[in-house]
């Protein structure tokens, strides 16, 4: 069992940046892919950011690439995503995500399904 919490999720306004975070505990994040789920008020769940067991290996929705930075630190049991030049089209929950599913691609990535769940941050982006 994998136990997943975000933080760092928040108003800003356009142009602005937030850091979110994902703390896992329980079983070990290492052997899993993370990723970053958001879904916006009356849309469904959208495929934002994932990354490698290792951290190696990156995947974006074209959307956020330029702009988002998704990175673990294995040691720290910690994801996090780095959100520059937000967009008022980026408000929505944020959720972290752990999934153990073999992708190569980005689309792939972007249909994987995942085993553990976070409960969500809100970030707001004003304009």
């Amino acid at each position: 069992q994998v136990h997943l919490v975000e933080s760092g999720g928040g108003l800003v306004q356009l142009g602005g940046s937030l850091r979110l975070s994902c703390a896992a505990s329980g079983r070990t994040i290492s052997s899993y892919a993370m990723g970053w789920v958001r879904q916006a008020p009356g849309k469904e769940r959208e495929f934002v950011a994932r990354v490698s067991w290792s951290g190696k290996t990156t995947y974006y929705t074209d959307s956020v690439k330029g702009r988002f930075t998704i990175s673990r630190d294995n040691a720290k049991h910690m994801v996090y995503l780095q959100m520059n030049s937000l967009k008022p089209e980026d408000t929505a929950v944020y959720y972290c995500a752990a999934g153990t599913s073999i992708i190569t691609s980005a689309t792939m990535a972007a249909f994987a399904p995942y085993d553990y769940w976070g409960q969500g941050t809100q970030v707001t982006v004003s304009s």
